[in-house]
């Protein structure tokens, strides 16, 4: 039976009476259905109660990249520039989660958007429009690109510990930890790393990049670029999922034992 992935929506506006909608892009479904073999299961941004009462079903976490940004009052940080987006619906479904699923052992995988939330859930900061802010690189979408190659194509490089997790998720692999090629679709970005997180990962310019969560249970892993766009070329990419999938698949065996061996005692002490 496939491990249940539970994927982090956020509450966007469509039709043409913008009615508010729970959304996750189709990359992440099928990514799910894909590399990492589970069943994907939509996490509605409906609050910390629900998340909370269905994080005990799930077999693993797969946070999304989002075009609205963390609310900075949950980091104390500057407000948002006019017209910057936020969904405070996710924020207050997603942050809640990311520490329960920490607590409880739940395979967690975090990307852009779901990697900043993953360290402002844990006491982190974050730069806002990397872009303005001196000495920094451009990592935003450029306006002028044409999408699907913005999506898969390489942005910059991104220096990555070679003893760390991400390391040993990649070993046997042809790549170079010195310059492993990323794609780049965001405006913000990790400032202070919480006290949990440990960053292996970096772009030229210092812009944290990937890290993973210090002393978690199971695999807790965030990276800031999209490995959804490109993991049917990009083996780096595809074994990021595979091994997030193993960890999910683990889980969901040791939960099926579980609930046999309850089955078990309690037709023990019906006889």
């Amino acid at each position: 039976m496939r491990p249940l992935i539970g994927i982090s929506c956020c509450v966007k506006a469509f039709g043409a009476n913008a009615m508010p909608n729970h959304a996750a892009s189709d990359h992440y479904i099928r990514v799910v259905l894909g590399p990492v073999g589970g069943m994907p299961v939509l996490i509605p941004a409906a609050g910390e109660d629900l998340a909370r009462e269905l994080l005990p079903r799930l077999d693993g976490i797969l946070l999304t990249g989002s075009r609205s940004n963390v609310q900075p009052s949950l980091y104390q940080g500057p407000p948002h520039l006019e017209g910057t987006p936020e969904d405070a619906q996710r924020d207050s479904t997603t942050l809640p989660l990311i520490r329960a699923a920490l607590e409880e052992g739940v395979p967690l995988l975090a990307i852009c958007r779901g990697f900043q939330e993953l360290n402002v859930a844990l006491g982190g900061t974050l730069d806002q429009r990397i872009q303005d802010l001196p000495g920094r690189m451009d990592h935003s979408t450029p306006i002028d690109q044409v999408l699907p190659r913005v999506r898969t194509g390489k942005a910059h490089a991104v220096r990555v510990t070679e003893d760390g997790a991400l390391a040993r998720l990649w070993s046997g692999l042809d790549w170079d930890a010195a310059a492993v090629p990323v794609n780049s679709l965001h405006n913000q970005g990790v400032a202070k790393p919480a006290p949990r997180l440990l960053p292996e990962g970096w772009a030229p310019d210092g812009t944290v990049e990937a890290a993973r969560v210090r002393g978690a249970r199971d695999f807790a892993l965030g990276v800031q670029w999209h490995p959804e766009y490109d993991w049917q070329s990009d083996a780096l990419s595809r074994r990021l999922f595979e091994v997030f999938g193993a960890a999910a698949g683990n889980r969901a065996a040791r939960r099926a034992a579980s609930a046999q061996n309850g089955h078990s005692l309690t037709a023990v002490a019906a006889e």
